[in-house]
């Protein structure tokens, strides 16, 4: 076996033909280099792992953005049926508590509606003029029938993305119409 300088140069017999061949072995010029290609896998699967990780948690804020106006939605249309003109319905004569009580129950999935929803609910009424404007109602009740129901949903998205710290998104989405009942 001969040694010149970082290389080991060793003289083996091949098995098919039984003659000696060389073989170079290189070692590297720091010693103690053996551990580099683990500590940089290592590295690289952490910056990776944090990206899939935002790239998900991304996806489900835009999941819970969907399902944040898809509330408003709902808590329009339940008022806009239950004004003060409503017969033959549970819950006639809605309230701004029944409101918010039924869109934070209609259990949305992965949403934690409780603890993060805030609903808000606003009547408007027409006033005279060309094109009619809507202001905010003075008159009680305000859910009668030609009045226009207004509900705010604001949802505070906890988003948690690793190795960059937890933050909130805050969502909001708002749906109006004409009270028909």
């Amino acid at each position: 076996m001969l040694r010149l300088r970082g290389c080991k140069i060793s003289f083996l017999a091949s098995p098919v033909t039984g003659r000696r061949e060389s073989t170079t072995h290189r070692r590297g010029i720091f010693p103690g280099e053996a551990g580099q290609s683990a500590v940089e896998f290592a590295l690289i699967f952490a910056a990776l792992f944090s990206l899939l990780f935002g790239i998900l948690e991304l996806c489900l804020a835009g999941y819970t953005y969907h399902y944040v106006s898809e509330a408003a939605r709902e808590g329009t249309r339940y008022a806009l049926v239950r004004g003060s003109a409503c017969t033959g319905m549970p819950d006639c004569n809605a309230t701004a508590a029944q409101i918010g009580t039924y869109v934070k129950g209609r259990g949305y999935p992965g949403i934690n509606a409780p603890i993060y929803m805030t609903v808000t609910t606003y009547w408007l009424s027409p006033t005279a003029g060309s094109p009619p404007t809507w202001s905010s109602c003075s008159t009680s009740p305000c859910n009668i029938p030609g009045n226009m129901v207004q509900v705010t949903v604001l949802y505070a998205y906890p988003l948690g993305i690793p190795f960059w710290g937890s933050r909130t998104i805050n969502m909001s989405s708002t749906s109006q119409m004409v009270i028909s009942q």
